[in-house]
């Protein structure tokens, strides 16, 4: 017997099956804040069987927010949020938001400040300069994520998932690629993760108060030899497992290095160059005359984060939370067959929110649409997460050129 539709008890929470809508940004909000169309596509989620639905990426303060459609979680913000718990409740879904920084991955213009990381710098990606975080400024960042904690109660949320991966802040502090510090958070990687145990305490002690469940995103690995290797990754995940965190949702990769590493597939370039805004004319232009080249692609395949993830799960004893290019009923077969108690999707519930729903009501032969073709991927920052199959504009016939090209 399957476990997949069995009721699953993280720390206080108890979810009614097995999966998880994944933490991935839906560029639904507005001013920092909620939208009716982050609102109803969560319902939509929530509706559709799914266990519990994660509203991505709220920064605990203003300097962690990338762009004006993240969430900054504050009190100015707690009635819409709640209006939106409210509704997927009423759906029989647990709620959970993503708490995290971005680091270094923002602008002035965004961010209201200059850009800080775990080290000064220059980030290309963004493209901008970055000044390292002085010590007062880690310890109050700490106390920010706590916070962050107890502005999700009181919006209603059931959970925190804590963003420690994917080059976010708390991620440039572990990885050596991104902190270079010679004071007591940087060098070994004891120093490097004591940002992210301080950070850790805070949410623990709010969530516990609160009543809450807590997961930590965290890298396997960044995906290239000067970021974080398995060896490191699972002594950081031991320590998160000490810290007593309910769970560890099993990720990897760098956005502002590798990040088609995260998602897999070939992201079609002239499509995102299409979608971005004129005001950033030098990245359009760049992006679609060398995009391909340089962003690392790669080939798609089922669970292709299974194998490694199977060394965290020899390793730890605390549930395990896989991630990673689930499309089938069989593939999450797979995972939870391997040891893993819960599953995450993202893709799949933006090709259709009422996946699960068919999981369970199908048999072992079904399969989302989706064909990770990635053009969510490419219109995701600059308009909307929309699944190509049922977009709510029309789609240029340039567009539908690329894809076909990547099909």
């Amino acid at each position: 017997m399957s476990d997949l539709f069995t009721p699953y008890k993280l720390g206080p929470l108890t979810l009614r099956n097995r999966t998880i809508r994944s933490a991935a940004f839906e560029s639904m909000g507005k001013d920092f804040g909620p939208t009716q169309q982050l609102k109803d596509y969560h319902v939509s989620v929530a509706r559709g069987g799914v266990g519990m639905t994660t509203v991505a990426y709220a920064s605990v303060n203003r300097s962690g927010v990338s762009f004006n459609k993240q969430l900054w979680l504050r009190p100015e913000i707690v009635p819409g949020l709640r209006d939106m718990t409210d509704a997927i409740h009423a759906e029989g879904a647990a709620a959970g938001i993503q708490i995290g920084h971005c680091g270094n991955m923002t602008h002035w213009s965004t961010a209201g400040c200059f850009p800080v990381g775990a080290s000064t710098g220059f980030n290309l990606y963004s493209p901008t300069f970055v000044r390292g975080m002085r010590r007062s400024e880690c310890a109050a960042f700490a106390k920010d994520f706590g916070q962050a904690v107890r502005t999700a109660h009181e919006a209603g949320f059931d959970s925190v998932e804590v963003h420690a991966g994917h080059g976010y802040l708390i991620s440039q502090f572990l990885s050596p690629y991104t902190n270079h510090r010679r004071d007591e958070y940087g060098g070994s990687l004891q120093n490097r993760m004591r940002f992210m145990r301080m950070c850790l305490e805070e949410v623990l002690e709010a969530a516990a108060r609160c009543g809450m469940a807590v997961l930590v995103k965290h890298n396997m690995e960044d995906g290239f030899k000067r970021g974080i290797q398995i060896p490191e990754s699972l002594e950081i995940a031991r320590e998160i497992e000490r810290l007593g965190a309910h769970g560890i949702v099993l990720t990897s990769g760098f956005v502002s290095k590798a990040p088609m590493a995260v998602m897999r597939g070939r992201i079609p370039t002239k499509t995102m160059s299409h979608y971005m805004p004129w005001s950033s004319w030098p990245q359009k232009i760049v992006i679609s005359l060398f995009g391909s080249r340089m962003i690392r692609q790669y080939d798609f395949e089922e669970c292709y984060f299974l194998e490694n993830a199977k060394k965290f799960r020899a390793e730890l004893k605390c549930p395990l939370v896989y991630v990673g290019g689930l499309v089938s009923r069989e593939g999450i077969e797979r995972v939870l067959s391997a040891g893993f108690e819960l599953v995450q999707m993202a893709r799949a519930l933006v090709n259709d929110p009422a996946f699960v729903d068919k999981l369970r009501d199908g048999d072992m032969t079904t399969r989302s649409g989706c064909d990770h073709r990635d053009y969510c991927m490419a219109r995701m920052y600059s308009v909307d997460m929309q699944c190509c199959h049922n977009c709510k504009e029309p789609i240029p016939e340039k567009i539908w050129r690329e894809l076909a090209k990547i099909k």
